[in-house]
């Protein structure tokens, strides 16, 4: 009975070491299932080939909303389960509340970890913890490319669209119908080093571990978002050319290391105007927040300063204070981060030790 496919975790943990105790290898892959469509369908197919035991998690429902939005799942964990449980080449399903699968493969250690090919082994932060028991990973090429967004997207496209009114005229916005998480990153003294009102493409340098550390953000999931103050241009130091400028040779920087920013918000009033966009003000937080169909509180908000941390604060996203640029020394605001960290990596992997946990 596809009831009798359906076991809690722990039961599998005991059944998995039984069964490798006879010589059977197992594969362990996860996912939502929200709409059981091809892709689905052919990947698990493929999967089952690699291993003689195929185990699959499942998300559940609390999980699903809290990396794919309120509106998500559409169908329940149970009744996801029993759908997953009904095609005859997977075995056993189970049910995980966490984001990644550190907890499944340390108390499972499947012979194969079996993951779709639009990821990399770089990219999977669970490598280490499979290959330090002796598993392998096992990438299966997309052959089939459709999703469960997509699906949703041409059921409805209500959430699709925005139509916003701007200097007389009508203009229609694409805008994510899946919420994501994101960091938040300050600019100078964060990203690169800081540089008094800097405006010359040549005095911009990365700091160290920065581009590293932001990578390691994408490739847990979360969207590249800057919210810079540069009130020199305000006062008439540089122009907004100028700021472009060093912008351009950021990102050609970044893209080396294959690193993709989805917006730069920045706000060139000086402290005199009294303005909504300048950090620690919500104006640009809340413009990212629509613009990018942002849940705020799955997000990251990352500085150097005690600004970025009021911020991220007013804003509902946890907080994490760089010990570069002014290393919270500017006295602006009081209270403490969420987290401190050395650097970029360094606040990457504290995240996601915490995202473990």
């Amino acid at each position: 009975m596809i009831q009798d496919k359906i076991k809690t975790r722990q039961v599998l943990q005991i059944l998995c070491e039984k069964l490798k105790g006879e010589g059977k290898t197992i594969g362990f892959t996860s996912g939502t299932f929200d709409i059981l469509h091809a892709g689905h369908v052919d990947y698990l197919d493929k999967a089952k080939a690699l291993c003689d035991v195929l185990v699959v998690g499942v998300n559940t429902d609390k999980s699903v909303k809290q990396y794919k939005g309120a509106d998500r799942p559409i169908n329940s964990e149970a009744h996801r389960a029993q759908v997953v449980a009904a095609l005859e080449f997977v075995d056993y399903v189970f049910f995980f509340s966490e984001r990644r699968n550190q907890k499944n493969i340390e108390m499972l250690q499947p012979d194969f970890y079996i993951k779709a090919g639009d990821y990399s082994e770089a990219s999977l932060t669970s490598k280490e913890i499979v290959e330090s028991y002796g598993g392998k990973i096992q990438l299966i090429p997309i052959t089939h490319k459709v999703s469960t967004t997509t699906i949703l997207s041409r059921l409805s496209n209500s959430n699709a669209f925005q139509f916003v009114e701007k200097e007389g005229a009508v203009h229609q916005n694409l805008r994510s119908s899946k919420q994501s998480p994101a960091v938040f990153f300050d600019r100078d003294g964060t990203i690169n080093e800081d540089v008094s009102y800097l405006h010359n493409p040549e005095k911009f340098h990365l700091l160290p571990n920065a581009a590293e550390g932001m990578k390691k953000f994408q490739d847990m999931g979360y969207r590249i978002v800057l919210i810079t103050n540069q009130p020199g241009i305000g006062m008439g130091y540089f122009s907004e050319e100028d700021f472009y400028q060093v912008n351009r040779t950021m990102l050609s920087a970044l893209s080396k290391h294959e690193i993709l920013v989805d917006k730069i918000y920045f706000c060139p009033h000086s402290k005199a105007v009294g303005c909504d966009c300048r950090k620690p003000e919500q104006a640009l937080v809340q413009r990212a927040k629509v613009e990018l169909n942002l849940d705020l509180s799955q997000c990251v908000f990352v500085g150097d300063k005690t600004s970025d941390m009021e911020t991220g604060k007013r804003a509902g996203t946890r907080t994490i204070l760089v010990k570069t640029g002014f290393k919270g020394e500017d006295g602006e605001f009081p209270g403490q981060p969420d987290l401190w960290a050395d650097d970029l990596l360094d606040a990457a992997e504290k995240i996601l030790q915490d995202e473990r946990k």
